[in-house]
């Protein structure tokens, strides 16, 4: 071996073959190849071994091995896990950690492990009791699905002594339904759970041809966006969210948490984004029990619609998942779509029932042979004919011959085993052998046998037949947990609060939040970039430092938010190449930070005469007053910015005037020239968004806002900024606020119990304060609400144990009153919903927020 490593041996092909020729006399290897053979068989034991499951039964050996010893022990009694441990590790020769841990995981899952004691909670990510003092058994879902000997394959335990299962015959999509995580040599394996019944409905329709979409189901609950999903194949990715409510003014609670996050995680990140200024609170109250309740006080004067929207933006409230469905298949990791794991654990289930099936249709014709064997033996009176042999042989030629010739009516020969069996029946069976009941228990299984030929004929019907009982057994209480939805884009700069102050030093040219003795320029936070513009007509964005040059003259300098569309900057600047004077509308919507633009002309003599920047597109009145010296007869002139059009910020612009000028003044405000900015709101996120998603609201100029009307009876006047957040489950209508607006409502009253109608105007203009039209009660609720001018009422009531329904002209039941009358009582009794009925159509339904009708 030595000379392995010997760099000064000779390099000749006959030194190279003998030295050869004296390692494999003496039994060694040479090192080149060595450690690349050991890294690959490492590399595929960990993969096949350890990490990845197996696509027929979903599992990883270690889960493999535990079911099968607890198969193995089950008495339909608890066994303490330390027991089942012990008894697995039989099988597993990796140590009683990684058991325990296993069966931990797949017990927190409650599918196949039937749990006493305390197994830890998935939510606060509290651990489980130590091994000795908790329990477990095979849940009955387990016990159907998992284990059947007749149609497993078996291998050799690690040690030879057992024999233990390749796979279980798993008869579900067992790794979609618990989801699996793993990461081995190379690669990793990450699928998310889906819902139990979601499974079995996609297993039905792939078994009939059709097609069907699957998305995960966490069991933590939460909200989450699919829309890039791509099947969990890699590539894809999933958002998950935290349920978040606002429980009044000043508190939010979170009630359900994202997938692979803790309640403790959670208010983890809330402390540190407050801490680092990000968000604004005062407290976080972990009041989690049964269920998860997370209080977070806010900071007085602070927004609650902002501050979810940080929520989601600058903590664990918002996580985003990357699925990487991998799974072993023929003894090689594959990277599937859900669709396909699905559809081959489909088949695989259909495959396995077919054995199942033939494994019974061959018993039960074993059964009817030896049925109709006996019968003959004993009727024929074959068992009599024996009495007089006197060898062994000559006793089974004796059957032989006395069953010969019925053997054209059995489906197989008769062999010398039958004819054992048959010398083995007691006298005692003979004496009381009742041909009546023999000829019922064939007919049963025939019968069967007829039942399990049918089903071998229409396979997928049976499995259909056997997925929808699964689901009849087990779908209750497995009803989906994630509520699927689109989520709005939350621009993070726009939600962060506001943790530091910007200022500027004109003189020398710097800003940034450290210049605590320069000029102030207003509140920002510390991940926002700055917007500067220059005389000399350079424009540059930049991030918020502690403080930053950015040159001398700046005339302009605010927060910049990339992509508004309604911000427009107008100019006028002198062209220092033609001396005349420009003057330009633009809008600044992307640029790359850090980088000069020029606005002006490129000229040392070219600068800013004028500037200002409209929030809402607005185009002001100026005064111009040319220099004295100039030849021009008119020296003084007003112009309007709205005669210009918005451009690039890269055009030249229009003349002004060829004249030099000595000043430019602001002479009249503007108002916008972008028109009413359009409006929708969107019912799966509640939110507001300008990108035609969910309901058009309408038009909105500077004054305009938006009412939100509510099942508890009360409404609320917003405005119609984007963070605005509406309780989705709680709102009855929402739409642009109109004065003007008639609105009619049923409602049960919740002291006296009985049922009004009202019908009132909006009188209360404050903003953000909401307001009780009928009585604060628990049990109060409207029952029908619109704000259409509707033609009749239609109301549903019980009487007599019989739902009737009865429709009166509206305007004959109520006037129009104020929001505070109490309204008409209606005398029908019991009533539980109302609709109102607009001219020439039906009314419509709350989803599009016009009209609201009870459940």
């Amino acid at each position: 071996m030595s000379d392995i490593f010997n760099s000064s041996a000779p390099d000749s092909d006959a030194s190279q073959a003998a030295s050869q020729d004296n390692n494999a006399i003496a039994g060694s290897l040479p090192l080149s190849g060595l450690y690349e053979n050991w890294f690959l068989d490492y590399a595929s034991y960990v993969i096949l071994e350890r990490a990845v499951p197996t696509i027929e039964d979903g599992l990883k050996p270690v889960q493999r091995r535990l079911l099968h010893s607890m198969f193995d022990m089950h008495d339909g009694r608890y066994h303490k896990v330390a027991n089942v441990i012990g008894q697995t590790m039989q099988y597993h020769p990796h140590g009683d950690a990684s058991i325990g841990e296993a069966l931990v995981n797949m017990g927190q899952k409650d599918l196949l492990i039937d749990t006493q004691g305390n197994w830890g909670d998935v939510r606060t990510g509290d651990s489980a009791a130590a091994a000795r003092y908790i329990e477990a058994r095979l849940s009955k879902f387990a016990l159907d699905i998992l284990f059947n000997p007749q149609t497993t394959k078996w291998q050799l335990s690690y040690d030879g002594r057992k024999r233990e299962p390749t796979t279980l015959p798993v008869k579900f999509p067992l790794v979609l339904a618990q989801g699996v995580e793993g990461i081995a040599v190379g690669l990793a394996t990450k699928i998310l759970p889906h819902n139990f019944n979601e499974l079995i409905e996609a297993c039905i329709a792939t078994l009939r041809g059709k097609k069907f979409e699957l998305f995960p189901d966490f069991p933590t609950g939460g909200l989450c966006d699919v829309k890039d999903y791509e099947g969990g194949k890699r590539g894809g990715r999933v958002r998950v969210r935290a349920k978040i409510e606002q429980l009044d003014k000043q508190t939010l609670v979170i009630k359900e948490i994202p997938f692979g996050t803790t309640t403790g995680s959670l208010i983890d990140s809330i402390i540190k984004a407050n801490t680092s200024g990000k968000i604004k609170i005062k407290q976080v109250i972990d009041n989690t029990a049964a269920e998860v309740e997370v209080l977070v006080k806010l900071a007085a004067g602070v927004s609650p619609d902002v501050t979810i929207s940080a929520l989601y933006a600058f903590t664990d409230c918002e996580v985003s998942i990357s699925p990487n469905a991998c799974v072993i298949v023929a003894d090689k990791p594959h990277f599937l779509r859900v669709e396909e794991i699905l559809k081959y654990n489909a088949d695989y289930t259909q495959e396995l029932l077919r054995q199942e099936l033939e494994i019974r249709k061959q018993e039960l014709l074993e059964k009817i042979f030896f049925s109709s064997l006996e019968r003959l033996f004993i009727e024929e009176g074959i068992y009599k004919r024996i009495e007089d042999c006197q060898t062994w042989e000559a006793v089974i030629a004796t059957i032989h011959a006395g069953l010969a010739p019925f053997a054209k009516d059995f489906y197989r020969a008769i062999t010398d085993e039958d004819v054992l069996k048959l010398t083995e029946i007691k006298i005692k069976r003979i004496s009381k052998f009742d041909k009546e009941k023999a000829d019922d228990l064939r007919l049963k299984m025939e019968t069967e046998l007829q039942e399990v030929e049918h089903h071998l004929a229409n396979l997928t019907d049976y499995a259909v037949a056997y997925f929808k009982e699964l689901k009849r057994k087990y779908g209750a209480g497995r009803e989906r947990k994630t509520q699927l939805t689109s989520f709005d884009t939350i621009e993070a700069s726009v939600v962060a609060a506001n943790n530091a102050k910007l200022y500027i030093n004109r003189a020398e040219g710097f800003i940034g939040f450290g210049l605590k003795k320069d000029e102030f320029v207003c509140d920002c936070s510390d991940i926002d970039d700055v917007i500067v513009f220059r005389e000399d007509g350079i424009m540059k964005v930049v991030k918020i430092a502690e403080k930053l040059f950015v040159g001398k003259g700046v005339i302009h300098i605010d927060i910049f938010r990339k992509g508004d569309d309604r911000k427009v900057y107008n100019m006028a600047y002198l062209d220092g190449k033609t001396g005349r004077v420009m003057v330009k509308r633009f809008q600044v919507l992307g640029v790359t930070r850090d980088r000069e633009y020029q606005l002006a002309t490129e000229h040392k003599l070219s600068k800013v005469h004028y500037f200002s920047a409209n929030p809402n597109g607005e185009a002001e009145i100026v005064n111009v007053l040319l220099s004295n010296a100039c030849k021009a007869k008119v020296k003084t002139f007003d112009f309007n910015f709205a005669e210009l059009e918005i451009k690039g910020r890269t055009a030249v612009g229009n003349i002004l005037t060829k004249y030099p000028i000595r000043r430019i003044k602001l002479l009249k405000e503007g108002e916008s020239t972008l028109g009413a900015l359009t409006i929708y709101y969107d019912p799966a996120t509640g939110t507001l968004n300008k990108d035609a998603m969910g309901k058009k609201l309408g038009e909105f100029e500077n004054q305009d806002a938006i009412i939100a009307f509510y099942k508890d009876g009360s409404y609320e006047i917003t405005n119609y900024e984007l963070t605005n957040r509406y309780e989705i489950d709680k709102l009855v209508a929402i739409e642009k606020f109109n004065p003007d607006l008639v609105i009619s409502a049923v409602y049960l009253e919740g002291i006296s119990k009985n049922v009004y109608i009202k019908r009132f105007k909006i009188e209360t203009t404050t903003q953000g304060k909401p307001f009780q039209f009928i009585s604060v009660h628990k049990d109060s609720a409207i029952l029908g609400l619109t704000t259409e001018a509707a033609e009749k009422v239609e109301l549903y009531f019980t009487k007599d144990r019989k739902k009737q329904k009865i429709a009166y002209p509206l305007h004959t039941l109520e006037e129009v009153k104020g929001w505070r009358a109490l309204g008409r009582k209606l005398e029908e009794p019991n009533i539980y919903e109302a609709k109102f009925i607009l001219p020439q159509k039906e009314a419509e339904t709350a989803q599009n927020g016009l009209t609201f009708e009870a459940e």
